[in-house]
């Protein structure tokens, strides 16, 4: 092992003693990078000289757990995959008289209130409840509030057409000069949580799981242990979906393709 390596896994060991949160099985390259993007901005030497910053300094800390997030998201992002939950599965939901949804690494929430927003078209809002989580606090409480810039507006209004929308987008959001609302109705049926994927435990029972590009960042011993959470989550049929880079390898024993295009398993 090099020396940038070993000093690697004592930040990243810090980090975990410190935090709590678990990064070590993360994937190596894109943790390197961001940890080299933070010594560049902080004029840090080297990785031995920020784990000691991060020891010492709460706000350091904080700075790396947000670097080590994930927060790259949309409203309707990859249109196909909403239209096909919304063509595929819906159907196959629309019996049960209550519908349980988890978003997985929700980020700041513009995949659940998508969600929020098809299941209402599609007559089911009242029955649906839309668990949204994700491990860092920040980005939650940005969630929670349901103000989304104005500036993304137009692309997620093509984003919700392409998915099989069958209103006016703008019906669902009221508007200023500087950022577009969540009506509250469809905020309201969202509960947001913390909750850390390589830590806690699985916390009720759900019909989906909507896991999109969060798998990517994890080597395969964490995807597997994700994976089984997931599997111990899920009802029997229950479904998951998954981002467009990602797929399912090692566990097709638990899962199977349901849309193999759109990234849709079921439980076995």
């Amino acid at each position: 092992m090099d020396k940038e390596e070993l000093e690697l896994d004592l930040l990243l060991h810090a980090v975990y003693k410190l935090s709590g949160y678990d990064f070590r099985k993360y994937m190596r390259a894109s943790i390197k990078r961001r940890v080299e993007n933070r010594l560049r901005l902080e004029r840090i030497a080297n990785m031995t000289l920020l784990t000691e910053r991060i020891i010492h300094d709460e706000h350091m800390l904080t700075k790396i757990l947000s670097d080590f997030s994930i927060n790259v998201t949309e409203m309707f992002r990859d249109p196909g995959f909403f239209q096909t939950f919304r063509k595929e599965v819906v159907p196959l939901l629309a019996g049960l008289p209550e519908i349980r949804i988890w978003h997985a690494g929700c980020s700041t929430g513009e995949e659940p209130y998508s969600m929020a927003i098809l299941m209402e078209e599609e007559g089911l809002g009242a029955i649906t409840s839309i668990y949204a989580t994700d491990m860092n606090e920040k980005v939650l409480k940005k969630a929670e509030s349901g103000i989304i810039p104005l500036h993304k507006m137009q692309a997620y209004t093509k984003n919700y057409m392409l998915a099989g929308g069958k209103k006016s987008f703008s019906e669902y959001y009221t508007a200023d000069s500087e950022a577009a609302y969540l009506n509250k109705h469809l905020l309201d049926r969202i509960i947001f949580a913390q909750h850390n994927l390589v830590t806690d435990r699985s916390f009720n029972e759900f019909h989906v799981i909507i896991c999109r590009n969060v798998l990517i960042y994890f080597n395969l011993e964490l995807q597997g242990h994700v994976l089984n959470l997931f599997n111990a989550s899920l009802t029997k049929k229950g479904f998951l979906g998954l981002g467009s880079k990602e797929s399912i390898r090692t566990e097709t024993e638990i899962f199977e393709p349901f849309n193999f295009k759109e990234k849709f398993y079921i439980k076995k």
